[in-house]
């Protein structure tokens, strides 16, 4: 096949002088008519700055980008761009923003002809109950469906995805990679994907090309993924050779992350006091905090029948009915399902900032009815105080719960936890100058160090890329081990629950949705990814939990 895209010795820096980071260095691809490629790495790692050469947005300090032979000197209708961000016009409807591309590039066209041009990618992409629909009034999954119909409809000869279904959630973006692979196989188009997600990749792609971190960003060895398409996500984990790429490619991204790691040297001591929301805490005796002997308590947290009702302009709607299931004390559950299964109305219920309709919780012996400092939540957004250092975000809530330490003891329970996620270099650094994933790093520093009786995490890593997810759970994994809190951890993601849980949780659809399938993670602590990958169960464990979310899309 003929290369239509070709990049020689492509070298780019921002800034000047001193201040001049070289992001790309010495990028050398060639890329074949009618060929997917997928390009991965981590956030910084200059993928952007690399498609956006390619689109002609970013022109390159050195070296040539080429289409067919000719060099690219600016944007152009032949190159498609679709963005991680929708980038829609909010006063057009859904057929304005595509006809908007439409006219101005066939403006020789008749209308006629304009308009059944956009009618038919508006077809291709299911948008046509929506085409009178504006932005506002469609979810992320459908805003980004225009964004494809519009980059379509200019009819490019190469399709360039800088990361457009990172921000959506699981199904969506199933369903919208299944839309961008129907296009593909009917159009042929040349595809060009920047992603951060491995599976994405091996599902969509031919080749994966890994971009080493920047600064000074190159790329790695290339993976050729021979898997016969069409490419099923719920069987394809069990090839044999999906699990071999899967491995070397994950392998090799972590391999070439940088170890930011947490600090190796600890030298504060967490002080032995018991907060103020323990069962056996005394103001008038010791505040040296027991052993916790009654680990392993099987009725720790019970949920008992669970039920949650919403209004709607229909009537009542169930959104949680009758959901049952028992934790022991220090146990950590996974809870995963599709989007509006419920999963984060039941978190929110246990940590008492939703009302309970029908049937309780019990936590440690008492009823969970109103929010209390007993509970610590970790949001996939982490609520700081921007004007405040985060050592200063994480004191606001020691001070309430240890009143009975001294000053420097408390002082002593913020570093600790600040230092175990990393941050002991950014103790004093304000919250609006840190970025997503340290802020994160943040609020679950402030969740340990509450020493709650039940920490709820609702999809905390959900809004970060592969490398800091990866670190954060790493993170994780080792204060929970340490502190052998019980949790409850919704997610979205299949080896993200895996990794981390003792049991998984699996969630029918809703409305009425239910505790429908909870699977043992029956595997050693302290967990590794790394070793995770290579464990003889791991890929039954996956595969029994794509069933089950197989099974719930069939019903849905």
């Amino acid at each position: 096949m003929n290369a239509i895209v070709s990049l020689e010795g492509v070298c780019k820096a921002y800034g000047t002088g001193r201040d001049q980071t070289q992001v790309l260095s010495d990028i050398n691809l060639t890329i074949a008519e009618g060929e997917f490629v997928a390009i991965v790495g981590f956030s910084g790692s200059g993928k952007s700055t690399l498609i956006n050469t390619i689109s002609g947005l970013v022109k390159p300090d050195s070296g040539r980008v080429l289409k067919q032979g000719q060099p690219i000197t600016g944007p152009g209708p032949d190159r498609g761009m679709v963005f991680q961000s929708y980038s829609l016009m909010p006063w057009l409807t859904v057929y304005g923003n595509i006809a908007l591309s439409v006219n101005q590039i066939f403006k020789r066209w008749s209308k006629a002809q304009r308009h059944a041009h956009v009618l038919k990618y508006v077809e291709m992409v299911n948008l046509t109950p929506a085409l009178h629909k504006r932005p506002a009034e469609l979810s992320g999954g459908m805003r980004q469906r225009v964004s494809v119909a519009r980059a379509l409809a200019a009819s490019p000869d190469i399709l360039l995805l800088d990361e457009p279904l990172s921000a959506l959630d699981a199904l969506t973006r199933a369903n919208l990679q299944d839309e961008i692979l129907r296009i593909w196989e009917e159009d042929r188009k040349t595809v060009i994907l920047i992603t951060n997600d491995v599976d994405e990749g091996l599902l969509m792609a031919d080749r994966i090309i890994p971009l080493n971190p920047g600064p000074n960003a190159t790329f790695g060895p290339e993976f050729v993924v021979d898997l016969p398409r069409p490419r099923d996500r719920t069987n394809i984990h069990n090839n044999p050779r999906f699990q071999s790429l899967r491995h070397d490619v994950t392998r090799y991204l972590m391999d070439i992350g940088i170890e930011k790691g947490t600090d190796s040297a600890v030298t504060v001591v967490l002080p032995d006091v018991r907060p103020n929301t323990s069962n056996d805490y005394r103001r008038d005796t010791s505040a040296l905090k027991p052993p916790m002997d009654d680990l392993g308590d099987p009725r720790y947290l019970e949920f008992s029948k669970l039920s949650k009702i919403y209004p709607s302009p229909k009537g009542p709607v169930t959104v949680v009915k009758e959901f049952d299931l028992k934790v022991k004390k220090g146990e950590f559950i996974s809870l995963i399902g599709h989007s509006g299964c419920g999963k984060s109305t039941v978190l929110s219920m246990t940590a008492g900032l939703n009302r309970i309709n029908g049937g309780g919780i019990i936590l440690d012996g008492r009823e969970i009815a109103t929010a209390g400092p007993d509970r610590a939540v970790v949001f996939q957004a982490p609520s700081l105080f921007s004007h405040m250092t985060a050592f200063e975000n994480v004191a606001l809530g020691v001070n309430e719960v240890y009143p009975h330490a001294s000053q420097s003891e408390r002082d002593d329970i913020v570093e600790y936890y600040l230092v175990r996620v990393g941050l002991g270099d950014s103790l004093h650094k304000k919250a609006a100058g840190l970025s997503n994933g340290m802020k994160q790093r943040v609020g679950i520093a402030r969740a340990f160090a509450l020493s709650p009786k039940l920490l709820l995490l609702d999809e905390p890593f959900g809004m970060l890329d592969s490398l800091t997810r990866w670190e954060l759970q790493e993170v994780l994994m080792e204060v929970w081990d340490r502190a052998k809190l019980t949790a409850i951890m919704v997610t979205h993601d299949v080896d993200e629950a895996i990794l981390l849980a003792d049991r998984v949780v699996m969630m029918t659809n809703g409305p009425e949705a239910q505790v429908g399938k909870v699977m043992d993670v029956n595997l050693p602590h302290p967990r590794s990814r790394k070793a995770l990958l290579e464990h003889p169960d791991y890929y039954d464990l996956r595969g029994e939990v794509l069933s089950f979310l197989a099974e719930c899309d069939k019903g849905h």
